[in-house]
């Protein structure tokens, strides 16, 4: 019998079929991998806590303070839980908390605003003083309400005395959420030369703070623009000036968007907060339990 010749197409031999599937198996692992990474990197930039410190001089300030500042909660069942904003506050050691509101978002149902009621309280019950202002969003007159009663100091437009250390400082706070062209805050407070002056405002009006003059202005309210570029390049968005990339390509453009901003007699500070509202998109932003330490001239 005369002997034929076979040929077997390529795709058809055995050890190419296996070739085939340790391809494709190995694509699939790095396609899995690359989404692994950018899941890590979606969940360090969102759920996870930094603490910014920033360090400030006065001569009115005799002995160190130290102050923590949490904002923007915007609490939801998922969440940075209370539990590990707590324990990153008590790990600071401050000598008193400042609250600067939206620590749920308008329309939560009462369970989901218990839930900064809680957080406060605990804060309270750690014998922190524990000042607080109102954002746009947590406004309830109950949820206000329950903060007085555990003992939170809650501010709107009153200014108290917080003696810390032996130095003499005045808390005033505000909970404006539109600024007018004639606001000024000289027909409700006036600053004492005497004191370290600090003013609490949810939302940030660069011009109007410092032509009120405090020592210094705390806000939030801005997430810190949630997205930040690398290499200190700024915001890629800035929502009150209606601007992508403002620090790249509008020099002019003054961006209050987060951090120290200098100006005449103060300065004010802008905590990028806590949550992610309205979505969890931030990027070289992490959320934040910021600490002012003041510190003697």
């Amino acid at each position: 019998m005369d002997e034929k010749e076979i040929n077997i197409p390529l795709e058809g031999k055995p050890e190419h079929k296996a070739k085939n599937k340790k391809k494709k198996k190995f694509s699939l692992f790095r396609v899995a991998a690359v989404l692994t990474v950018l899941l890590l990197i979606w969940w360090f930039n969102n759920y996870t806590i930094r603490i910014n410190t920033v360090t400030l001089h006065s001569n009115k300030i005799k002995e160190p303070v130290r102050i923590a500042v949490i904002s923007d909660q915007h609490a939801h069942k998922l969440s940075i839980s209370n539990r590990r904003i707590l324990k990153k506050v008590e790990s600071t050691e401050p000598d008193a908390v400042f609250i600067l509101g939206d620590m749920y978002t308008r329309d939560s149902s009462a369970e989901i605003r218990d839930i900064p009621v809680e957080l406060a309280k605990s804060l309270v019950d750690d014998k922190y003083p524990v000042y607080f202002v109102s954002g746009e969003h947590d406004t309830d007159l109950s949820y206000i309400k329950k903060l007085k009663a555990i003992g939170v100091h809650v501010l709107d437009y009153r200014s108290e005395k917080l003696e810390l250390k032996g130095n003499n400082i005045r808390v005033f706070g505000i909970d404006n959420v539109y600024y007018s062209d004639t606001f000024d805050l000289h027909n409700e407070f006036d600053t004492d030369e005497n004191e370290y002056n600090i003013l609490l405002a949810h939302i940030p009006n660069f011009e109007k703070f410092e032509h009120f003059g405090a020592d210094l202005t705390i806000c939030a309210d801005t997430h810190g623009c949630m997205v930040q570029l690398p290499f200190d390049l700024g915001p890629v968005f800035y929502p009150d000036g209606g601007a992508w990339f403002p620090e790249i390509l509008d020099k002019d453009m003054k961006v209050y968007d987060k951090g120290l901003f200098d100006y005449k007699g103060g300065q004010m500070f802008i905590t990028s907060g806590l949550g992610d509202s309205p979505f969890p998109i931030r990027f070289n932003n992490r959320p934040e339990v910021a600490v002012i330490e003041l510190m003697p001239e």
